[in-house]
Order: structure tokens, then C-alpha cells, then sequence
């Protein structure tokens, strides 16, 4: 091998300094600039060369001179005498070659330092803020809800980090949420799972996180990355982290709850979607409940000692409040029990669970008598016959099985399932390992957005229909083939005096409004509930085992159940009258639908929860009371 020679060293140095970057050149061209100015002003000043009829100059004189001709050639117009005038033109032929280098690379430094803070690189310098990691759908319902709930908290900051584009973050969220002027929105590009990128937004002083699920079919392996990325990193605040997280897969929150003990609060949205789905196709209107629920722009969940109520019973709760309606019990080890028995005493270091319009309302009604009309109650209750059901499911997703699983739960024997979808029967689940035990599962090959497929299934014996969507197609997509197999539907039911319930799920909320022309009988739009279900538990994370027990199968679930069961429909009665109804059977009313608005959006679809219970209220007979019941 060659001797290393003097060039190939210099090359190599002029390499290493080469790749430094830009504040490097600076800085050197900079150093290079004032040896060049420095050492031509004392060759002026020490070879006298001066314009023509002046003295020597000094050689301050001589290196402004210098200065001053290398920063601007038109410097040198005046100059007189040829020598001075060439030794200028040198200074200017430097100044030209160097200084104008050093204003480039200055130019360009400026321009990548602009495209660096365009692509959200910069740290975030916030603190008592929330974090969003990833971009999906859920993402403005999210913002929306979350602008709602701090209202009363001016200069709260949400910083939103995604691999998306930050200035695409920015503009599409611009379009869809116009101005929020109570509230900071930070974009920042990076990976959720970079512990680099997560210091980039300081999750170390976040009030609360919140990781969006990607909907590809690795999106647990990615959220326990992430969770793993997060709790590596120290906490700079006294609090514990506040994560709350999405699992698709119910295996998959073992791993997570190892991960984050007690600082990460599970939502398993599959599971979740799937039980609305199957409860809302059974009860119009269940979808539109519980989006009143979690919507913090009406009535909400609060969890409230009432130490006044100790000693007394759950019975007496019910009751207790005129502006706010009791959901159940907080036992003093954490645990939620919704409508726990009418006879069981409040123990001290319990709560209620409650729903009102604001903390701020949760008063103990001051009325000595409750009014009551007891003469309206109806004591006897309807025990109808369970019939078999016959439920038609349109399109297919990864929430099938569990739909299928959970409808048999609520069936009478005998009933059957029939599953229309485009792939063969032998891609589909098995039915055996569904293990079911009221109903019978039939599948057929076709496309549901197909006129032929849906008039060949005999629509008339059908009691429920239920149109899923595609979540493996884009959302615009998914939700186009809904619109056409609803509009498919409701022309058939029209024309052959069909009486099923179609109860839809569609993913974009802006997409309701035209599915709103086929004319379904309910819509279960799964981002938007997912997305409320997160604010929810990001601003209040006891919540979390509020709906856990909410959409549990055990226990007391929502229902909607027909008004004339409960009170007398000849006279006004007030709500304090249905809840004592409700009471007698063992039930906690907190709400009605009238079912003539059932399609007016204004009117929240007919439902009102937490009424006022001392107002009087008109019903009709097709209206419903909602209430926790055990079935």
C-alpha cells in the first residue's frame, strides 16, 4: 500500500470538514473571510500603496479599506491611482469569491433550517399538555371532543406526532376543524415508537397520552413498541403517565397491562364495536344513547362521594337528585358495580356513579316529598314469549366471529344467522368453533352491493339486518358500499312490505348524513364512538371502568324498553314517576326516546338523557324508557 501523501491528507481534513454542515462552513468561511480582509489591509498599509496624492494608510485605515471593497465593489469608483486601483480590484476579486460563498451558504442554511421546521422536526417545549401518537380517522373526533372538554382550561396544547407530513397534518386538520381558538394544535413528524421522536413532544410532562391504533393487522405488535418506547423514558413530573391505549386483540392486553401496570388504561375496541353493533341491532336508537353519553357536550359520567347518602340505600339514590341521573356505585377498592341491588346500603369511602350536565350541577334534590304518581305506575310487567330471530349480516370484517358470538347470547333457540360476503366458503370461519348454542349459521357467497344477490335472499323473513363495513378498504371506500347496499335494501323492503330493522356501521361521520337518504333504522359509527371513548378516558381514566362494566356482558346492560310497561300513557307523568317505576323492578331509568323524532338529528335521533325528574313528560306508546337493567 502507497505512502499517504500531503495532499491526500489535506483532501481527507477538507472531507471531514465538508460533512460538519452548514454552521461549519459558516464558521470557516467566516474565519477565511477576516484572515483574507486582516492580511490584505497590512500589505496595503506596509507597501503604501494608497490612492493617488494621499499618505501611507494606517493600518486600521488600510483593513477597513479593505473591508469596505470586499463587501461591495462599487466601493472602488472612486479610487485613484492605477496601484491602488489593482490592488483593490484583488480585494474585490476575493471578496467575490469568498464573502459571496459565505452569503450562499448562509442563504442555503437558512433555507434547510426552514425545510427542517417544516418537516415538525423541532422540539416541543410544553408542559401539562396532550399527546396524540398516530393519524387515523379518530383523530378530529378525538381533537373535537377533547376542545370540548378543556373549555374552561385556556392554553391547553394538543401535539399530534405522526410519520404523516406535518403540513399535511396541519392543512387537513385546518379543513375539517376550521379555527380552535381555545385550544393549541402542535404537529410533529416522527415515529410513535422512536424513543428519540417521543422525547421530541417531552411525553415525559404530558398530562395524558393517547395512541391510536393504525388499522393494518399489525397494530398491537406496534402499540406494545410504542408502550415499551414511552416507559423507558422518565417521567419529569410527579404523576404517573396517563397512556390510554387501543387493543385489537384481546390476547395482546396481558402483554400491555405488564408493560404499564397501573399508567395505561385498555380500550378493546373490537370487542367494543361489536357488542354496540349487536345490542343496537336488537334496540334502535342504543347507538345514538351511547354517543349522548360519551359526548362531552351534553350530559357526562362523574364519579361523586355523596357522604350525606351513606346509610342509605341505592333505592334512595335513584332518587335523590332532581338535575342528575344514578348509574350505579364506586365500591372502595376502585370497582364499578352499575345498578347494584334497589335494597343495598351506601357504605362509607363509596361513591355514585352519575350522569349530569357538569360537576358543578350534582346537587341533592331539596324536596322534602318526591312527587310521585304512583297511580300511573304499571305494576305488571309484559312477559312476552322469546321467539327465534332471524338476522341477516351484509359484508364482512375482522369483528365477525365476535358479532356472531355475542348475538347468540341474546337469541331464543332456534334462531339463525345468515352471512352474505364476497369470499368462498371455505376462506370463512368454521361454525364449529364458534360454539354456539341458540342459533344456526348459514353462509352464501355474493356481493351485497349486488341489486340480484340481495333480492335472492328473501328479505321478508329476516327480523334484523346488519351492513358491515370493509375495514380492510379505504375509508371513503368502505363507506361508498354501504350507501349503495342500504339504498338496495330500503328500495326491496319498500317494494316487498319487508318489517326488518337495518342497523348499519360506517366509519367516516361526515358520510352519515348521506346514508341518512336510505333511511336506516340506526348507525353505529365506530370511529366516532371509539374516538369519544378515548377523550372520555384521557381526561377522567376511572371512566375506563365505568364502560368496561357498561359493555360487559355480565352485569346490567343499556336497554330500551317500551314506555307503556312502566307508567299509565293517559296523562302527563314527570320522570320521577318512571324512575320509581324502573326502581320497582329493579332498573335505574336515566333517560327516554321519543320515537317521533327518531330521524331528527337536531333532536339527538329522540333520545334525551338525564331529564330534569321534577318536568312533566307527554309520552306515546311506540316511545321507550332507557335504563340499566340485568336483561
Amino acid at each position: 500500500m502507497s505512502k499517504i501523501t500531503l495532499s491526500e491528507r489535506v483532501r481527507y481534513g477538507f472531507d471531514n470538514f465538508m460533512a460538519r454542515g452548514t454552521v461549519a462552513l459558516i464558521g470557516g468561511l467566516a474565519l477565511t473571510s477576516l484572515a483574507f480582509i486582516f492580511l490584505m489591509g497590512f500589505l496595503v498599509s506596509i507597501t503604501g500603496v494608497a490612492p493617488e496624492g494621499s499618505d501611507r494608510l494606517h493600518p486600521l485605515e488600510a483593513i477597513w479599506s479593505v473591508f469596505m471593497r470586499t463587501l461591495d465593489s462599487g466601493a472602488m469608483g472612486g479610487d485613484t491611482g492605477w496601484l491602488f486601483r489593482f490592488a483593490m480590484l484583488f480585494v474585490t476579486f476575493g471578496g467575490i469569491f469568498i464573502i459571496s460563498t459565505l452569503i450562499g451558504i448562509l442563504s442555503s442554511g437558512i433555507d434547510t433550517k426552514l425545510e427542517d421546521l417544516r418537516k415538525g422536526r423541532s422540539r416541543v417545549v410544553e408542559t401539562d399538555h396532550i399527546v396524540i401518537l398516530g393519524w387515523s380517522l379518530q383523530v378530529f373526533t378525538l381533537i373535537s371532543e377533547l376542545t370540548l372538554a378543556n373549555a374552561n382550561r385556556p392554553g391547553t396544547c394538543i401535539v399530534i406526532l405522526s410519520e404523516e407530513d406535518k403540513v399535511q397534518m396541519e392543512d387537513t386538520l385546518s379543513n375539517i376543524l376550521g379555527k380552535r381558538s381555545k385550544i393549541r394544535l402542535v404537529c410533529r413528524t416522527g415515529s410513535p415508537s422512536n424513543i428519540t421522536d417521543l422525547g421530541m413532544v417531552n411525553v415525559q410532562t404530558a398530562r395524558s397520552i393517547v395512541i391510536l391504533s393504525s388499522s393494518n393487522a399489525h397494530a398491537d405488535i406496534q402499540l406494545i413498541k410504542t408502550l415499551l418506547a414511552i416507559t423507558s423514558i422518565p417521567r419529569s413530573v410527579s404523576q404517573p403517565y396517563h397512556i390510554v391505549a387501543q387493543v385489537q386483540d384481546p390476547r395482546s392486553s396481558d402483554v400491555v397491562s405488564l408493560i404499564g401496570r397501573n399508567d395505561i388504561e385498555v380500550l378493546l375496541t373490537n370487542d367494543l364495536i361489536s357488542r354496540i353493533v349487536v345490542q343496537t341491532c336488537r334496540q334502535s336508537g342504543l347507538s345514538t344513547v351511547y354517543m349522548e353519553l360519551l359526548d362531552f357536550s351534553g350530559n357526562e359520567i362523574y364519579i361523586k362521594a355523596e357522604p350525606t347518602l351513606q346509610g342509605k340505600t341505592y333505592g334512595d339514590a335513584l332518587l335523590a337528585y332532581n338535575d342528575s341521573a344514578v348509574l350505579g356505585i364506586k365500591h372502595a377498592d376502585g370497582t364499578i358495580q352499575l345498578n347494584p341491588p334497589i335494597d343495598r346500603s351506601l357504605q362509607p369511602n363509596e361513591q355514585l356513579v352519575l350522569i349530569s350536565e357538569d360537576d358543578s350541577t350534582i346537587h341533592l334534590s331539596q324536596l322534602s316529598n318526591i312527587p310521585i304518581d304512583r297511580q300511573a305506575i304499571q305494576v305488571k310487567e309484559k312477559n312476552a314469549i322469546a321467539a327465534a330471530e332471524n338476522t341477516l349480516i351484509l359484508g364482512w370484517n375482522n369483528r365477525i366471529s365476535t358479532i356472531i358470538q355475542l348475538l347468540d347470547r341474546y337469541v331464543a333457540p332456534g334462531s339463525t344467522v345468515t352471512v352474505v360476503a364476497e369470499f368462498p366458503e371455505a376462506e370463512v370461519v368454521s361454525t364449529e368453533s364458534l360454539n354456539l348454542q341458540q342459533q344456526t349459521v348459514r353462509y352464501s357467497q355474493g356481493n351485497p352491493t349486488e341489486r340480484q344477490v340481495l333480492e335472492s335472499l328473501d328479505l321478508t323473513k329476516y327480523n334484523h339486518v346488519l351492513v358491515l363495513c370493509n375495514t380492510d378498504l379505504e375509508p371513503e371506500q368502505a363507506d361508498a358500499q354501504i350507501l349503495i347496499t342500504l339504498l338496495y335494501l330500503r328500495d326491496i323492503a319498500d317494494r316487498y312490505k319487508c318489517n326488518f330493522q337495518v342497523v348499519t356501521e360506517i366509519l367516516d361521520l361526515r358520510n352519515q348524513a348521506l346514508a341518512q337518504v336510505a333511511r336506516p333504522d340506526d348507525f353505529v359509527i365506530s370511529e366516532q364512538i371509539v374516538s369519544r371513548l378515548l377523550a372520555q378516558v384521557s381526561e377522567q381514566k376511572s371512566l375506563n371502568a365505568v364502560f368496561a362494566d357498561l359493555f360487559s356482558p355480565e352485569g346490567s346492560e343499556i336497554y330500551l324498553k317500551p314506555v307503556g310497561e312502566y307508567v299509565a300513557l293517559d296523562h302527563p307523568v314527570n320522570f320521577y314517576t318512571v324512575v320509581e317505576a324502573a326502581k320497582q323492578r329493579g332498573e335505574s331509568a336515566i333517560g327516554y326516546r321519543c320515537k317521533a323524532d327518531a330521524n331528527n338529528s337536531g333532536r339527538a335521533y329522540g333520545v334525551t338523557i338525564n331529564p330534569k325528574k321534577d318536568q312533566l313528560i307527554t309520552f306515546a306508546p311506540q316511545d321507550t324508557i332507557v335504563l340499566l337493567a340485568e336483561n
